[in-house]
């Protein structure tokens, strides 16, 4: 399933690179590409995976989710 999510907080390719090793880590993600100057996270995920585990990983990486 693509998803594409807006994060807050993201400023260098630092930080996209902290939001998708996050986002990696989750069982069920394929595929994440963070882009911090677009603000969004495109990601592949199994249909199963829960938008909250998602929303938590990018959260607990230190960024926020708008919307």
């Amino acid at each position: 399933m693509a998803r594409t999510i807006t994060v807050t907080g993201m400023s260098c390719e630092g930080c996209e690179q902290n939001v998708e090793d996050a986002l990696q880590a989750l069982d069920g993600v394929t595929q994440v590409s963070a882009n911090h100057e677009a603000e969004s996270v495109e990601l592949s995920t199994d249909d199963d995976v829960e938008d909250e585990y998602i929303h938590a990983a990018i959260e607990d990486a230190g960024y926020e989710i708008d919307g």
